[in-house]
């Protein structure tokens, strides 16, 4: 009996190495066992309704692009040739007359919402398109695309695939606060004008450039591009007494390439109605902000 009462603390520590020695062990196996996680999505506070998931093209070719396709090499093309350049200068007082009537001009400019059905001649849009053309773009790659609509089945079926999408995003993706914001401008999902306008004008930005025997050409900065491209013209719409509003139709973008037959380097960046002011026309008693409160003189 003294002997057994002497073993007994020592095999109650025996006992409690061996428990604890298997509940590591059960421990690691689960953790190698256990297949990783999956990255969670985005928080809610992260959550941007806004952003076309049409639109989610980065710039940069991603390793899969790179093996999937045969990319131009940047070294095939030829010299470029460089040649003088000397545009006009004016005088300090035509230069400040100018600025001011440009922005006279250009500070008339509206978003309407209620266009005319009346004809716009054709080579006014063509010009407006050249001038849009203009614009500067990364590496000179040009990655825009201007679809002109004035089919009115073409211009109904686009209305029919924006009205379904946006009564989508009003009711359930924008959200309470982005729908509220727009409440002042009395505007929503229906649209009108996609009927009405004598011209659609479709913006797509081409992701990559599609060359000779389907190399393809590297976009540099393709979205950036195409957007300075649209402000001008917008600029080119209002020089010559047109209007539009600037839609840009959540989600829409896959249902109009397929429409309208554009390859898959392209991707919808804007839609705009365009046609004269309706006689009745109205728009928001907007003001823009003052100058000391858009720009920054160091």
């Amino acid at each position: 009996m003294a002997l057994l009462s002497v073993l007994t603390p020592v095999l109650a520590v025996v006992l409690c190495l061996v428990i604890g020695f298997m509940l590591v062990r059960s421990r690691e196996t689960e953790t190698t066992s256990t297949p990783p996680r999956k990255t969670e999505g985005p928080k809610k506070a992260d959550f941007r309704p806004w952003v076309d998931q049409d639109l989610q093209d980065d710039t940069e070719i991603t390793a899969k692009e790179e093996e999937d396709g045969d990319w131009a090499d940047s070294h095939e093309e030829e010299d470029l040739l460089h040649v003088p350049y000397s545009p006009p200068r004016y005088p300090e007082e035509t230069m400040l007359q100018r600025s001011k009537d440009l922005y006279t001009l250009m500070n008339q400019r509206r978003s309407v919402r209620f266009i005319s059905p009346e004809p716009v001649p054709r080579e006014v849009i063509d010009d407006v398109i050249r001038t849009a053309g203009t614009a500067p773009s990364g590496a000179h790659t040009e990655p825009w695309t201007f679809v002109v609509v004035s089919d009115p089945d073409t211009k109904h079926q686009i209305r029919q695939i924006v009205e379904e999408e946006e009564e989508v995003n009003y009711r359930q993706r924008m959200g309470d606060k982005w729908v509220n914001d727009l409440a002042k401008l009395k505007t929503n999902w229906i649209k009108d004008y996609l009927d009405v306008a004598p011209y659609l004008v479709l913006v797509f930005k081409q992701t990559y450039g599609i060359l000779p025997k389907d190399k393809k050409r590297t976009h540099y900065y393709n979205e950036i591009s195409v957007s300075i491209s649209c402000g001008i013209l917008l600029a080119a719409l209002q020089n010559v007494g047109l209007v539009t509003v600037t839609s840009t139709p959540l989600n829409c973008g896959p249902q109009l390439r397929i429409l309208l037959k554009r390859p898959a380097n392209e991707k919808l960046l804007i839609l705009l109605p365009v046609g004269y002011p309706a006689s009745d026309a109205t728009v928001p008693d907007l003001k823009r902000k003052p100058l000391d409160d858009i720009m920054v003189h160091i």
